[in-house]
């Protein structure tokens, strides 16, 4: 019988090969999840994998994937589902016509949204909440609701039970204070930005034709760029982008000419990107 220490390094060898380099912290909180049946409520600054690791987890379990993408307004229709109001209208007129009398609500004429989908599907799935703190409190409460008893009602419809083992990231980037009923129901994770080493790991991954010494080279300005006080940090994925930038244009190293041309690739403001020009190369 695998030891709990095996299945976490299972987990991490599972998440690498599907480009996506965890911590022990990361892999042990995935670990944890499947074991307790929690969620994972998962912050940290933008653009350092909290999305990406609940795709990466469907991709190495060889689950199906159902994304709710939050925002300030979202309501329990777009989350849920809704009535297909304009074929309700139709099949009434066709059965007033045959002089039939139709039941216009039933699961034909019902739009099933990604949290009621995830809940019926039959095969283990992933669900991503995203951004959670975009929407306002009522929503967070139906969904932590909807997630405790595993079980979702729809006027007119009945109630649906979960039917297959759900894995549930929250993501969150701080913007509000989530209710305590949430966080006490999850399992917390903080993904930080990497260390330069960790970094430097994460781009040779997913770019191995890359030189190694234009990757240390990108990942040590990256590193300096961040500690900058900028309206947007560059990501990990800005880090990779900016390294295939580079070889698609066939420089071999990040000098000042290089950088002034590919910097943009990085840093999506400008703002930004006279500040980190005139920090390092004092150039207007």
């Amino acid at each position: 019988m695998p030891t709990p220490e095996h299945e976490i390094n299972s987990i991490e060898k599972l998440l690498s090969s599907n480009q996506y380099l965890p911590d022990h912290n990361i892999s042990l909180t995935v670990f944890l999840a499947l074991k307790l049946q929690k969620p994972i409520l998962v912050e940290g600054p933008p653009g350092t994998g909290k999305t990406e690791l609940s795709k990466a987890v469907s991709r190495a379990l060889d689950r199906d994937f159902f994304r709710i993408q939050c925002y300030e307004g979202i309501t329990f229709e777009q989350i849920v589902g809704e009535w297909n109001y304009q074929k309700q209208l139709l099949y009434l007129e066709m059965s007033r016509l045959q002089e039939l009398d139709e039941d216009v609500f039933q699961n034909q004429f019902f739009i099933k949204r990604p949290l009621l989908s995830a809940f019926i599907n039959k095969k283990p799935s992933v669900l991503l909440i995203d951004e959670i703190d975009k929407a306002d409190e009522e929503v967070e409460s139906f969904l932590l609701q909807a997630l405790g008893e595993k079980q979702i009602t729809v006027n007119d419809l009945g109630t649906f039970e979960l039917e297959n083992d759900l894995i549930v990231f929250l993501t969150s980037n701080s913007q509000r204070n989530l209710l305590e009923e949430t966080k006490d129901r999850c399992l917390y994770l903080y993904i930080d930005y990497p260390s330069l080493e960790r970094e430097i790991e994460i781009v040779t991954a997913l770019l191995p034709e890359a030189p190694s010494n234009l990757v240390e080279g990108v990942v040590q300005m990256i590193q300096k760029i961040r500690n900058l006080t900028l309206i947007k940090k560059p990501s990990i994925r800005a880090t990779v982008d900016w390294v295939k930038t580079i070889l698609a244009l066939g420089y071999s190293q990040l000098d000042e000419e290089t950088f002034q041309d590919t910097v943009g690739v990085a840093l999506k403001n400008q703002d930004d990107k006279e500040k980190v020009k005139n920090q390092f190369f004092n150039s207007k």
